[in-house]
């Protein structure tokens, strides 16, 4: 499982610290100095103050990554909590949206589907997006496609769990979790290669690249952006801080 690329690297989060330190100090010294400002001796004031409280570093950067994180999921718009029709889980309906980027050859998903089902049973105003992004094995594309087949046909979740409860992605797996899943295969073979599910994984693609996202599962609830299996109380936390806005 790859880590998204969504966390700003330390110096520039520390030149962003002193710029922000900096345009304080130079307005302290443009006050006193009545228009002129001493570059050398802002730095120094800067460099005094960090040196002096570098406690205030992780609180910073957190500050940073949080600001930046939430810039992200504002510019994706309102394409990334409206889902493909029919590939949601828990309350179409709900009130709070979660959206989990996942890929059916991920251990990583199929580790969390036990999480993902006890936030559902705990929040029945849950609506979890989700969205496929097949990256990891050369199988994941077709069993995403099928998954947004058996999302066409109404029985998204499922297909979801017939196939992580397989464990593969190769095609007699893929056809065993349709059938499992109840789904008419001649319908969903034709479906496969509809324009709409081409589209869908291109889009899919891209908002995690605006997302900063290379891994699954990824997640995006409210103005936070979690990756990786971690676990039904991060997420439940997150929801709930969701739930307030």
């Amino acid at each position: 499982m790859a880590e998204p690329n969504s966390r700003p690297a330390v110096p520039l989060v520390l030149s962003g610290i002193a710029l922000l330190l900096a345009g304080g100090a130079a307005g302290f010294t443009f006050g006193r100095s009545g228009g002129t400002t001493d570059k050398a001796a802002v730095e120094t004031v800067v460099r005094e103050y960090i040196l002096a409280h570098p406690e205030i570093l992780p609180e910073a950067m957190e500050n940073l990554r949080k600001r930046e994180t939430n810039k992200q999921i504002t510019a994706t718009g309102d394409k990334l909590e409206v889902p493909f029709p029919g590939a949601v889980m828990g309350n179409p309906n709900g009130t709070v949206t979660l959206v989990e980027f996942t890929d059916f050859a991920c251990t990583y998903c199929r580790q969390s589907l036990a999480d993902v089902d006890a936030l559902i049973a705990a929040n029945p105003d849950l609506k979890i997006v989700i969205r496929e992004l097949p990256i990891i094995a050369p199988t994941s594309p077709d069993a995403a496609r099928w998954g947004l087949a058996a999302a066409e046909q109404g029985k998204y979740p499922e297909f979801h769990k017939a196939m992580f409860a397989a464990g593969r992605t190769d095609a007699l797996s893929i056809e065993a979790a349709a059938r499992a899943a109840g789904l008419d295969l001649d319908r969903a073979r034709k479906f496969i290669d509809d324009p709409r599910v081409k589209a869908e994984l291109a889009s899919n693609l891209e908002l995690a690249r605006q997302l900063g996202i290379d891994g699954t599962p990824s997640w995006v609830v409210g103005e936070q952006l979690l990756s990786g299996a971690v676990g039904k109380d991060v997420l439940g936390k997150a929801i709930a801080e969701a739930r307030k806005r």
